[in-house]
């Protein structure tokens, strides 16, 4: 039987699973179409640029009405696709569907949440062990995890990864050669560029307290555009309570494109339009209308679906930073999280400190 993929899509706009013998088949058939792809992928404006969705399915349909469906929208998602929300399997399945049918009007880039020790623990192997009575579709999807790209560059002008900066990288050249269809290592290149954040604090590199990559501050950040020739990095990777965050003069973009994180963090969410001129406008959304949200106990479920107490959470630091489970093998660091839009504190409450266990 041929693939049909418009079916699928159109299934799981209706919220309908796709057959196990059909993600099979899906994965297998975008593992080849993703072999073909460079670790540094070159697109053009206008593109939208859509940071971490978590499973918050519902959030992501949100985020096609607003932006604009495939074809007609050019789409680039940064990674962490899965895990805490309730529908990791219906948001990697339909962004997998759209990337195989629209090859050159998706990009999808490999996040932190994309390999098998970070889904195994943080709810995405549970979901699918619940949805499908086996673990087959979960490695499906992870295996296809390690065929993602690691970048993408717009216009020759704008460099977007998930994380961060590494100081093993600084060219684009030396991203090119990196062997990334492999679980994310521990530490390294590769392990940077999906995990490191920035630090307004900081002029240069530091340990990060989430145990994997690193802190990077302004002077990284003007070296690495000054060397690459370009004007701005975008990345996603860290939640912005106001849904977006700029820093370091225009240089360096979060976008956070997962509203009412967790179904209870209250922030909201952005989506980055990219226009012909290199033109940049966050467009800010809330969460999806109350109708489609999961009930209180589902939600709750969602947040501790690892066994964490909320004792085990303390609060954020002087410049948000709440503590939690950190490196990539699962053990415990601090957890960052970005504040206002022009770099503003964003503390929360301890009550929602819990959420920032594991972005």
């Amino acid at each position: 039987m041929v693939l049909d993929l418009d079916a699928c899509i159109e299934s799981l706009f209706q919220r309908q699973l796709l057959a196990e013998s059909v993600i099979k088949e899906i994965c297998e058939k975008t593992k080849e179409l993703l072999m073909t792809e460079s670790n540094v992928v070159h697109i053009k404006a206008p593109v939208t640029v859509v940071g971490d969705i978590h499973g918050q399915f519902y959030d992501l349909l949100e985020i096609f009405k607003i932006g604009g469906y495939c074809p007609d929208t050019n789409y680039l998602f940064l990674g962490d696709y899965v895990d805490r929300g309730l529908y990791s399997v219906e948001t990697i399945s339909i962004l997998t569907c759209l990337k195989l049918r629209y090859p050159e009007r998706v990009q999808l880039v490999r996040g932190n949440h994309e390999s098998r020790a970070v889904t195994s623990t943080y709810g995405f192997y549970t979901e699918c062990m619940k949805k499908y009575g086996t673990s087959d579709v979960w490695h499906y999807f992870t295996d296809l995890f390690d065929y993602l790209t690691l970048s993408v560059v717009i216009d020759n002008m704008i460099f977007c990864v998930h994380g961060g900066l590494s100081p093993s990288i600084h060219t684009i050249d030396q991203i090119k050669v990196i062997d990334r269809f492999k679980e994310i290592p521990h530490e390294g290149p590769m392990a940077d560029l999906v995990w490191s954040d920035p630090d307004p604090g900081r002029e240069e590199f530091a340990v990060s307290p989430r145990g994997a990559g690193y802190t990077f501050g302004s002077m990284v950040v003007e070296k690495f555009l000054h060397e690459n020739r370009m004007d701005h990095i975008l990345r996603a990777h860290q939640l912005c309570m106001e849904g977006f965050q700029v820093l370091f003069d225009d240089q360096l973009s979060t976008v956070w494109s997962a509203p009412n994180y967790c179904y209870r963090c209250g922030n909201l969410a952005s989506i980055l339009e990219i226009g012909v001129e290199g033109e940049r406008h966050f467009n800010v959304f809330e969460a999806a209308p109350e109708n489609e949200r999961p009930t209180p106990a589902e939600a709750q479920r969602a947040l501790f679906s690892n066994g964490v107490p909320a004792g085990l959470f303390s609060n954020g630091g002087s410049n948000g930073a709440g503590v939690g489970g950190g490196g990539p093998n699962g053990s415990n660091g601090a957890m960052t999280f970005a504040g206002g839009a022009n770099g503003s504190n964003g503390g929360i409450d301890a009550t929602q400190d819990a959420i920032h266990y594991f972005l």
